[in-house]
């Protein structure tokens, strides 16, 4: 038995998955059986857009304490809107779209390291202010667009393959490239050590800002390919289509094992996360709970694993 507590422990990332299959088992029942399959492949499609961001945010989390990345969200409205609206639902400039996209993410995870390196604020406020700098540009620039995704990227935001959706895979995909890149890489050592201790890193010789600089580069980078397939998704960019990411982006990473003090992560347990968050919000719809409902059980969620880490007294 203490073997099996002690497997739990190292393995936290389980639970989220437990969790997410009764709420899935709780919901089915709820609706007396209908459409079950229907219910856990919008899941798998919806919880993929949080999956993305929720890797970005792990990253970041993973660097240590402090360290979190509040511009996904606006990151990702902007990029969403500037791609679609240079595109304009030609599928011929999907090429101009990605590199926009690119742009945008490169370009705002460098003014986040910049705020925190250099201009040594603190990342809760370089990237929340970062985040309105790229609010104000997008709600000027939704002014002059309506255009619409390519329908090529709108297949795939919401094609499926027997009942799977094909976004869905590919994230299940990126979350095990992710796993094997943490546990196995040098990079993946190296950013654990520096999520551990920053200051025994760079005494060892780790390549600490370079660290930093890779991990909040790539959660902008994460943040605005979501913001494209999400625009895709949803058929066009909207100023409110990431509202809930930054709340969310945070949660699937708690929930899903890593530690909020860095320097150990999950990235299987963001599925874990994800599917259980998107979940619990099928739940409440399908037993007539409004949206506060399910924003209060999030935050209860998070302080309840926050509570229960082994971490907390460095919280």
């Amino acid at each position: 038995m203490k073997a099996f507590a002690a497997r739990l422990q190292r393995n936290r990332w389980t639970w989220s998955f437990a969790g997410a299959f009764l709420v899935w088992l709780i919901t089915v029942v709820s609706a007396e059986g209908r459409g079950a399959g229907a219910t856990l492949s919008a899941a798998l499609g919806f919880a993929a857009f949080y999956v993305m961001a929720g890797m970005g945010q792990m990253l970041v989390v993973a660097a240590g304490p402090g360290n979190i990345d509040l511009s996904i969200p606006a990151v990702m409205t902007l990029a969403g809107y500037l791609a679609i609206g240079a595109m304009h639902g030609d599928p011929s400039m999907l090429w101009l779209g990605i590199i926009i996209v690119l742009a945008v993410g490169g370009l705002v995870g460098l003014i986040n390291v910049a705020l925190i390196k250099i201009a040594r604020v603190p990342p809760m406020v370089a990237t929340l202010s970062a985040g309105f700098i790229m609010q104000s540009i997008t709600i000027a620039y939704s002014k002059t667009t309506t255009a619409k995704p390519p329908a090529i990227l709108m297949q795939f935001a919401l094609g499926r393959i027997v009942g799977i959706p094909w976004i869905a895979i590919v994230l299940i995909l990126a979350a095990a490239i992710l796993g094997l890149v943490m546990s196995r890489s040098v990079f993946g050592r190296d950013l654990l050590a520096v999520g551990q201790s920053e200051r025994a890193a760079y005494l060892a010789g780790i390549p600490t800002r370079r660290i930093t600089t890779i991990v909040y580069v790539a959660s902008s980078l994460l943040a605005a390919v979501t913001g494209l397939l999400l625009a895709a998704y949803s058929g066009g960019a909207a100023l409110d289509m990431s509202s809930d990411f930054l709340l969310m982006s945070i949660a699937v990473v708690v929930i899903g094992g890593t530690s909020i003090t860095g320097g150990r992560v999950s990235a299987a347990g963001i599925w874990g996360g994800s599917l259980f968050l998107y979940l619990i919000s099928t739940m409440l719809n399908v037993l007539g709970l409004g949206a506060g409902v399910r924003y209060a059980l999030t935050g209860a969620i998070i302080i309840a694993v926050l509570a229960l880490s082994e971490d907390r007294a460095s919280v």
